[in-house]
């Protein structure tokens, strides 16, 4: 009787542990989505593109003028995981911040995208060469 309570209140604790682990992630994506949409949106482009698949990496790739055939290298692997940091620092170059905001772009993607999108950075589109 004793091991059914047991197994009973550890199964309850299991899941009251899941659902927080659950809660936390859809909160943690819900700032990160409403922080590529206000990025999206300072640069110039639709905020709604931030949810869309696909669409916002070519909405990103855009942001930091790469061609479109990008997206088809971040498919190959270990190509992407170079693509992914290359876009990242280009993305923090376009908004005025050095490579050290890149490396906290890509590991604690949480804190620099918000800063990104609500902190005082500004999109500054590249010179255009005289022609």
């Amino acid at each position: 009787m004793n091991a059914v309570i047991l197994v009973s209140a550890a199964n309850n604790v299991a899941q009251i542990g899941f659902l927080m682990v659950c809660a936390g992630a859809l909160l943690i994506s819900g700032v990160l989505i409403t922080a590529l949409w206000k990025t999206f949106e300072k640069a110039g482009e639709p905020g709604w593109a931030a949810i869309v698949p696909i669409y916002n990496t070519l909405t990103l790739l855009r942001i930091v003028d790469k061609p479109w055939w990008w997206l088809l290298l971040m498919l190959i692997p270990y190509v992407n995981i170079v693509m992914l940091v290359w876009v990242a620092n280009l993305l923090a170059k376009r908004f005025g911040k050095t490579e050290g905001f890149t490396v906290g772009l890509l590991f604690l993607p949480f804190i620099f995208y918000p800063q990104l999108a609500w902190g005082k950075a500004t999109f500054q589109r590249p010179a255009q060469p005289a022609v």
